[in-house]
């Protein structure tokens, strides 16, 4: 009878180190793909130097001067408007976020991912970057806008062409059939429309729907729907803030309105404004839904077309909302959203500077009386030829203004 051969123990030990190499070099390798493939190894993060996290933002002007200059320019293609975040300016272009001197356009802090951006914007007093992977928007990291360091992430469904709207408390994503709102954190406080979870089904009101336009204030967001149950345009406002089940959402009112090709406008604590065409004119509703008065619009028609991301261009500086229709500014109290005056041959909805509001303009920038609607003067610009819209936002006496892909800083002339 033959004895099975015993094993001597320096053999058995040698094959255990072998197993355990192999299981490290694979453990090892795992590693390295999971990196190469995660959102960590695909970002570069420069980060401010640490004097700059004591950076103070530029001071206020005092006047309106008599002309300004070019001070820098960069590609900033994500953003629709400047924007001014902590101490400095934000752009956003291809891949990258950076942070930015106001005066010297200097960056002082960059963020890149091997992701296109879909928009930049600005929440909870951070820079906000949303990146398109596949086919959403779905990859948000908001970042500190003095040091570029990386803060809160999350993984919203934003479709392409999304715009970010914040009430100063709260930050919503548009789009034509789907909306969701978040909080400082990035909790999601509501979901809105076409849901893609199917176990969420039938905790939406209606389904079907088409969003054209959207307006946020605080404690209230307002959607205009195109839905298949109505014949006419539906306006919406919804509580964002989340006091219930983000999935189910809950509604203030929703009306239908006498027309379709409606834009909503602006909201305010109570009430709701609308222009509505044909003929053109402007319908603002109370708390209710209900109509308080319809007052005619002296604009084309054209000018009432659903505006890119759903998000009308307006401008507020506290007292005033200022809405550019497309070819005027209209200016209405920021309460009850009466409409006060309207200036006609306007690039944007302008901004407040030093007391005035500066309107963008073909031939430089309209300083106005924003009390009265009083044009005072025209500021020459010298924008080498672009004559489409322009949006304007100030960081200090720094006057910043969107010229389509580019954002362009000018410098107040002594």
């Amino acid at each position: 009878m033959l004895r099975p051969r015993s094993v001597r123990p320096e053999r058995r030990r040698r094959g255990d180190l072998v197993a355990a190499v192999t299981l490290v070099i694979a453990l090892v390798a795992t590693a390295a793909l999971y990196w190469r493939q995660s959102a960590a190894a695909n970002t570069e993060s420069v980060t401010a130097d640490p004097g700059a996290a004591v950076a103070i933002a530029p001071a206020a002007p005092s006047a309106v001067p008599g002309g300004f200059t070019e001070a820098w320019r960069a590609p900033s293609a994500a953003t629709s408007v400047p924007v001014v975040a902590g101490p400095g300016v934000v752009t956003g272009d291809g891949s990258a976020v950076v942070g930015r001197d106001a005066e010297s356009g200097r960056p002082r802090w960059s963020y890149t991912r091997d992701l296109p951006l879909c928009t930049v914007g600005e929440g909870f007093g951070r820079a906000l970057a949303l990146y398109r992977d596949d086919d959403y928007c779905s990859q948000l990291t908001t970042l500190d806008a003095t040091t570029g360091e990386r803060a809160a992430q999350r993984n919203p469904d934003a479709r392409p062409g999304t715009r970010l709207l914040t009430n100063g408390t709260l930050v919503a994503t548009t789009g034509t059939d789907y909306l969701e709102v978040f909080r400082s954190d990035l909790v999601k406080t509501l979901e809105y429309g076409e849901i893609r979870a199917p176990e969420q089904a039938g905790r939406q009101p209606r389904t079907g729907c088409t969003y054209g336009s959207f307006a946020m204030t605080t404690g209230r967001l307002a959607v205009l729907e195109g839905c298949p149950t109505d014949s006419t345009d539906r306006l919406t406002v919804l509580k964002p803030d989340g006091a219930g089940d983000a999935s189910e959402p809950q509604e203030q009112f929703s009306v239908p309105l006498p027309t379709s090709g409606a834009q909503l406008l602006a909201l305010s604590a109570e009430r709701a404004l609308v222009a509505l065409p044909d003929p053109p004119r402007l319908q603002i509703r109370d708390s209710a839904g209900s109509q308080v008065s319809l007052i005619p619009l002296d604009v084309p028609d054209a000018d009432l077309a659903t505006p890119p991301g759903g998000v009308p261009h307006t401008a507020t500086d506290g007292r005033r909302i200022y809405w550019w229709t497309g070819s005027r500014t209209v200016a209405v109290d920021r309460t009850d959203l009466a409409p006060l005056w309207t200036l006609g041959s306007t690039l944007g909805p302008g901004t407040g500077y030093a007391g005035r509001l500066l309107l963008p303009v073909r031939d430089g920038l309209l300083e106005v009386d924003p009390d009265r609607g009083v044009a005072l003067r025209t500021i020459p610009v010298d924008r080498g030829g672009w004559t489409g819209p322009v949006a304007l936002a100030t960081q200090g006496a720094v006057l910043l203004e969107q010229r389509g892909t580019e954002l362009v800083a000018l410098r107040p002339l002594p």
